[in-house]
């Protein structure tokens, strides 16, 4: 099997729940994924001089995971999530934190030019030196590579001017079924679910907008038409990651050579196995990383 050059890049952070607190961030969740499926994968975001951000430097050390985290006299991020009786987060995220800071450097600049796949959203651009540093990698990135703008948007986290920049940057959309009304209406753009996702497939030019619809599957719609993959039926211990485990199953695939059927395919089985699992870093079974290797 190839191995791929995978980044997600931007908040980094600790889910703080009424019992427990665990690593979190979508662009690291995404990173640690790819890196079970067996890629030269990184995390890049800030953290600061305390003892949380030691605590995370140790916890993804411990899980083997790649990292450029500049260190920054900002607290390290936290997240207070709370889940309903059916498993779904809701968030208060801490504002003016670490990764708000996140520098463009030299260092950086050396790891884009040699990137194949990055992941990134719209939460950590919600300041403007994080959502530079965010853009001015995105542009150093090779031609062919890559460029998936998982959105994730979060509370009031979001701007037409940030979307729209993504946007432009982006080869790959993926939102969930929430998402749809509010981006439509950020975008202007009014319809179906089905029809606001190809406005804004043709109007960006992107590859594909992946549409999540948790229990009723997933959509992908191309230039060329559109793929349905139904979800996977699983005792669900909490939600929290599986999108960004779902973004690392489909790129992964996407990079092995595989078509969208059978990249949403091995994306939806990692996203299930996620959900059936409390936290959003569980161990992955071998069989995922066999499955790409299976053509090789």
């Amino acid at each position: 099997m190839k191995k791929y050059t995978i980044i997600g890049i931007g908040e980094l952070l600790f889910d703080v729940f009424p019992d427990r607190k665990a690593l979190g961030g979508a662009p690291t969740n995404f990173a640690y994924h790819c890196q079970q499926l067996g890629h030269e994968a990184y995390s890049i975001s800030a953290i600061g001089r305390d003892s949380l951000g030691a605590e995370i430097k140790d916890q993804l050390h411990a899980r083997g995971l790649q990292t450029i985290l500049q260190e920054n006299e900002h607290p390290t991020g936290t997240v207070l999530v709370t889940l309903s009786e059916g498993g779904i987060p809701s968030y208060e995220i801490s504002e003016g934190v670490a990764w708000d800071y996140i520098e463009y450097t030299d260092q950086l600049e050396a790891l884009a030019r040699r990137t194949d796949a990055v992941c990134f959203g719209s939460l950590a651009q919600r300041s403007p030196r994080s959502a530079s540093t965010i853009q001015r990698y995105l542009e150093a990135m090779p031609t062919g590579s890559l460029r998936i703008f998982d959105i994730n948007i979060r509370l009031h986290y979001y701007t037409y001017e940030i979307v729209h920049a993504s946007l432009e940057h982006a080869d790959l959309l993926k939102l969930n079924d929430e998402e749809v009304p509010i981006l439509g209406q950020l975008l202007g753009l009014e319809g179906s679910m089905e029809e606001i996702c190809r406005a804004i497939l043709e109007r960006y030019s992107l590859q594909a907008v992946i549409l999540t619809r948790g229990a009723d599957g997933c959509n992908i719609y191309h230039p060329k038409g559109s793929v349905y993959h139904p979800s996977a039926r699983v005792k669900i211990a909490d939600t929290v990651g599986a999108g960004d485990s779902f973004t690392a199953g489909f790129v992964s695939a996407l990079l092995a050579g595989r078509c969208l059927l059978e990249a949403v395919a091995l994306a939806t089985r990692v996203a299930a196995f996620v959900c059936s699992h409390h936290g959003a870093m569980p161990t992955l079974p071998e069989e995922y990383k066999e499955y790409l290797e299976e053509r090789d």
